[in-house]
């Protein structure tokens, strides 16, 4: 038996890694209702909807991350680490909760403001005013749902089901309330409620079950928690530079049916992704509290490979994949989608070198500043290929820019952590 083999075998044996397991679970069913039930529902919205219509709630739900991007500023990872190093103490957990919850209401306030002046003043929005307003809930969702918390008490099957239930349940009214073109106002609705929906219950487990008591956040804890986040703010806003503005971009120099193309193939990248983001958010508390390299080896090992495997299948079968999922007339999204193959045979490797290993470490500059350098140099091949843009360009330049963020992490490993793959 293999080294490796018996070092996934012991994850099982052991009782601080059995709650990684079951924290890796309970994280796959959430990313089942926030990445992988939209691949159920967004299907039937594109054949209901037609690309114009359907790419339209996508430029608005791309515009409307910016907010989501803000408001978080770093706390689903910071927040974690802070909540994993304090979770016995529970006057510290309370401070640390209510502090965070307080800059994320003031965060709130400031983009909806921001948001109202935009559909205010360009033309652009305020056609479909009604679309963007209603996207916003997802943002106010998200502010609310403190996955953070969780993941640092590393206590997720607490919250998962019902925020699965939450979702379900709106989802599936999609297929009640959406059943022409002209009802494309609702889709945005369903989603804000149930995100919101998902917060509520979210927040009540917080308080019920870990007695979690409130106190006036003190302004200067709240500065501190604040200055604590900032990097990985910084590492998370130049991550939706290169993700979530591309489909921003295409919908203003394109137009919204080729947004509607567009992300009819990244939402299939997003799903595979999705398959590893539980292993990647349960593993940094993991790290970060125990720091254990053999453990961490095995699972990249594992994941890698069977992310290679997957990656290979969507390529030699897009046209197959985006035929059956979305039916005629996206063909284009086919070609798409077998660039987007290649991103994700980067994507995933590189993103479990990053929070999960360098940052957990205590060498969070290497994961933070990776994508902020890259960041960069795709905003920069974004504008220099404005003039001849098209959909497979945008894709290329993902790959030349997750290029760099991988890159850099290995040599962040190769200066800081020498010898971490070595036996």
């Amino acid at each position: 038996m293999s080294k490796r083999f018996q070092a996934i075998i012991n994850i099982f044996e052991d009782k601080n890694k059995k709650r990684l397991v079951e924290n890796v679970f309970s994280l796959s069913v959430l990313q089942v209702a926030n990445f992988i039930l939209p691949l159920v529902t967004i299907p039937y919205l594109v054949r209901v909807l037609g690309a114009e219509k359907f790419g339209l709630v996508m430029f608005a739900y791309a515009f409307n991350q910016y907010f989501v991007m803000l408001v978080d500023f770093g706390f689903n990872l910071s927040a974690t680490r802070e909540i994993a190093l304090n979770r016995d103490d529970p006057q510290k957990i309370n401070e640390i909760f209510w502090s965070i919850m307080a800059i994320k209401t003031l965060f709130l306030m400031f983009c909806f403001i921001v948001l109202v002046s935009v559909i205010s003043y360009f033309d652009r929005f305020k056609i479909d005013y009604q679309i963007y307003l209603l996207s916003y809930g997802v943002a106010v969702g998200q502010a609310y749902f403190p996955v953070w918390f969780y993941q640092g008490m590393e206590k997720m099957k607490f919250v998962t089901m019902l925020n699965v239930i939450a979702k379900l349940i709106f989802a599936l009214l999609l297929f009640v309330v959406v059943n022409k073109p002209d009802d494309y106002i609702y889709v945005p609705l369903m989603n804000s409620l149930g995100f919101i929906s998902a917060s509520v219950i979210s927040f009540y487990l917080v308080i019920k079950v870990f007695n979690v008591k409130f106190v006036v956040p003190d302004l200067s804890f709240m500065l501190l928690m604040l200055k604590k986040s900032y990097q990985f703010f910084i590492s998370r806003a130049a991550v939706s530079f290169y993700t979530n503005s591309n489909a921003f971009v295409i919908g203003l120099v394109l137009g919204n049916v080729s947004v509607g193309y567009y992300i009819a193939a990244e939402k299939l990248f997003n799903a595979i992704g999705a398959l590893y983001v539980p292993l990647s958010d349960s593993l940094y508390p993991y790290m970060s509290k125990r720091k254990d390299i053999k453990t961490y080896k095995a699972v990249f090992v594992a994941a890698s490979t069977s992310n290679l495997v997957i990656c290979i299948l969507v390529f030699f079968f897009s046209l197959k994949i985006i035929s059956i999922i979305y039916g005629p007339g996206f063909e284009q999204s086919a070609s798409l989608l077998e660039l987007f193959a290649i991103l994700a045979c980067i994507f995933v490797p590189s993103v479990l070198l990053g929070y999960p290993l360098l940052a957990a470490m205590g060498y969070p500059g290497y994961a933070n500043y990776s994508v902020v350098i890259a960041a960069a140099v795709h905003v920069a091949m974004l504008l220099a290929f404005l003039p001849i843009l098209s959909l497979e360009l945008v894709v290329i330049l993902l790959i030349i820019t997750q290029s760099v963020v991988i890159v850099f992490r290995i040599i962040g490993i190769r200066l800081k952590l020498t010898g971490i793959w070595k036996d």
